[in-house]
Formats: C-alpha cells, sequence, structure tokens
C-alpha cells in the first residue's frame, strides 16, 4: 500500500485570533502548520504530503517554514479543501491520512494506530471517550442531561482507502465537519481507535498558551557556543556574516574567512555534540580553498534538521575595531536567515570593540562569538 498524508490548511481561523490565519501563527520556532506536518514526514510508511492552501496564501511567504509537500489551493469549505488534496495525490497511491493543520500535537504513535486499522477496516480515525457529564441548557440554564455513553470526541489524522473516500465525496453535496461524516453519509465502515488527550485542535486564544505547555513537556533544547578568528591581510573587503562590507584590507583564511558564519557554524555543531568545521571541512583538503561560507552553514542547519531540531534563535557578535558593523546589520541578519530558513527577527548580530586591547584592538584582526540554541519538539 501507498500512503499519503494530506494536511488542510485553508481555513481563516478566525475565533484563534491575530492577524494571521491560526495555522500560520508561531508556537516556539515553527508555525502550527509546520508543528503538524512534521510526523507525517518523519513517518516511515507516509509516501507523500500535500498541503492544502487558501488561495490568499499559495503565493504568500506564510507557509515557507513547513516541511517539502505537494502545494494545492483549496475550496470554499472544508469538503472542498479536501477534494482538491484528494485530487492532488500522486497516482498509485492507496490510502489517505487527512489531517488539520492547526492540530500540532498529532503523535507518530497516532498514525500508526490509524495505520494499522486500514487493513481491516474502509476508514479509520482516532477519538477520545467523552467522560464529563453532558448537559442540554437554555437561556443560561440546565435543561437537561444527555447520556455520555457511546460518544466520542473527533480527531484527526482521519484514515481511509483513496477510491471508496473519493467515491463519497463525489455522491455528496451538503458540506461535513469532517471525514468520517462523508465516509459514514455513503455507508463505509469507520474503525475507532484510540487518540490523545495532547491531540488539541487550536481554536481559541487560551490554547495557544496549552499546546505550547504541552510541546515543553518532551521538549529537547540544546545551546552551543561557536568561537573563531581569522587576521587581516591585503585586500579591499571583508566577508562577514554573508555580507561583502568594503574594507582596507582582507580578512585571512583556508575559506573566505567569514568570521562571524563560521562562529555560527560552530555553534550549531556544538549543540549537536558534531565537532567543529575543520572535522567536516578539513583545511588539508584543497577543495575547500576559497569556499563561500555557506556552504558550511548549510551543512550543519541540515544535520541539524535531520536529527529533528529546529533553530530557534541566533546570537553572534563580532569583536573588531573595525569595520564598522551598524550599517551592515540588517543585511548580515536578512542573509543568515536566508540561508537558515528563519525569520530575520531571530538573528541578531552586533559589534563590539576590545577597548584597544589585544590583537583586535591592535586591528590585527577579527572574532566572532556565538551561541545558538536549538529546539526538538
Amino acid at each position: 500500500m501507498t500512503i499519503c498524508a494530506i494536511i488542510v490548511a485553508a481555513g481563516r481561523g478566525t475565533r484563534a485570533g491575530g492577524e494571521i490565519p491560526k495555522q500560520w501563527q508561531r508556537l516556539g520556532a515553527r508555525s502550527i502548520a509546520a508543528h503538524a506536518m512534521q510526523p507525517f514526514v518523519d513517518h516511515p510508511e507516509i509516501h507523500t504530503i500535500v498541503l492544502v492552501l487558501h488561495p490568499d496564501d499559495i503565493d504568500s511567504d506564510l507557509w515557507r517554514d513547513t516541511p517539502a509537500a505537494l502545494r494545492v489551493t483549496g475550496g470554499d469549505t472544508r469538503k472542498a479543501s479536501v477534494m482538491a488534496g484528494l485530487t492532488a495525490v500522486p497516482d498509485g497511491t492507496t490510502q489517505v491520512l487527512i489531517h488539520d493543520a492547526a492540530r500540532p500535537l498529532v503523535t507518530a504513535a497516532i498514525i500508526d494506530r490509524v495505520i494499522s486499522a486500514l487493513k481491516t477496516h474502509q476508514g479509520a480515525a482516532p477519538a477520545v471517550a467523552v467522560t464529563d457529564t453532558l448537559w442540554h441548557g437554555a437561556a443560561g440554564q440546565v435543561t437537561g442531561v444527555q447520556d455520555r455513553s457511546g460518544l466520542y470526541r473527533a480527531q484527526t489524522p482521519q484514515g481511509f482507502h483513496l477510491a471508496p473516500l473519493l467515491a463519497a465525496h463525489h455522491g455528496q453535496t451538503d458540506d461535513a465537519t469532517d471525514d468520517v461524516g462523508v465516509a459514514r453519509a455513503a455507508g463505509l465502515d469507520v474503525a475507532i481507535v484510540q487518540g490523545d488527550e495532547n491531540n488539541i485542535k487550536i481554536t481559541t486564544p487560551g490554547d495557544f498558551a496549552r499546546a505550547t505547555k504541552l510541546m515543553r513537556q518532551d521538549m529537547d533544547i540544546r545551546c552551543g557556543n561557536g568561537y573563531d578568528v581569522h587576521r587581516f591581510g591585503p585586500g579591499d573587503h571583508v566577508w562577514l556574516c554573508g555580507v561583502k562590507v568594503p574594507h582596507g584590507r582582507a580578512l585571512q583564511g583556508h575559506s573566505d574567512a567569514d568570521v562571524g558564519m563560521h562562529a555560527v557554524t560552530d555553534a550549531i555543531y556544538g549543540a549537536l555534540g558534531k565537532g567543529d568545521i575543520g572535522q567536516h571541512f578539513p583545511p588539508s583538503d584543497p577543495q575547500w580553498k576559497g569556499a563561500e561560507s555557506h556552504i558550511f552553514l548549510r551543512h550543519a542547519v541540515g544535520l541539524a534538521r535531520d536529527q529533528g531540531y529546529q533553530i530557534s534563535n541566533v546570537d553572534c557578535t563580532l569583536v573588531c575595531e573595525y569595520p564598522k558593523i551598524g550599517p551592515h546589520q540588517p543585511a548580515m541578519r536578512a542573509a543568515l536567515a536566508a540561508i537558515m530558513g528563519l525569520d530575520a527577527d531571530r538573528i541578531s548580530v552586533k559589534a563590539t570593540t576590545s577597548e584597544r586591547l589585544g590583537f583586535t584592538g591592535r586591528e590585527e584582526g577579527i572574532a566572532s562569538i556565538a551561541t545558538v540554541t536549538l529546539v526538538k519538539p
């Protein structure tokens, strides 16, 4: 069987508040949608991810932090958006898992249970049994009690065999609140698998704080430090944090001697326990002679992501008398942000002098210190 995950991110989520739709708002270092997608990306049985976007979002930068996926435009209703995702799945897909982009805490265990149930059922979905007493009410008063026997709170992902679900969608004209409703209306059997109380859907402003608290229970946070020095030599510019800065001398090194980017790179390697630039790109290897330092930084960022870490923030300090860093700070932050796939407001680049003391004070070179925080949700 070939399984595709469809992440529905075409809603507006106005009840959650905020200036942008809730799925693009941040939980820690990433958007809610990016958190919701990652477990499917990491799951060994999921072959493809389809991300369904609102027409207003398809050409925006809102989804840029999400993992790689097929991206399609959704419709005016949830049913129409799901149909857009279903028709976009690759040829050969036999089963689909449909997940709300507003559920950032789905786990591999939930996905496993849904996939397992599809071996014997046309559909399967996670749910949590209702345990609280349920009331009927009107005008602020209790008017009755509802028997909670056999009642469940539905969650996603909801999994189905593709062909019967497509037929069910084509045969139903009314909009449904979820795909289980569509499937049941078409007579498909849908198994209930154990959900998770933490698999919440972000709906109201208070849900952001709850989700953040739940994420922190299992969060792995690492910090790394990097330090680098390069001496001055002949030249008319220096490379600092990815920006070419005019200067009466150049920094000397085996690569382009970008002392700031080297410190940031070593900070990432340090947080991962992966040594330093010299171990990954030995100066004895001639292929790295004059190499642009973004090669090293991209490698470190890739290692972090391969191990499931997100870069939360970067703080880089350049120690020098000259050149003056202030006029170039915005460009440096933007350059690092582009290489690392971060928002510029998560990157700090600042400078200080050494009060004319030491080699930097004598203008013999530039030093850099960097700190990076990595987070694994």
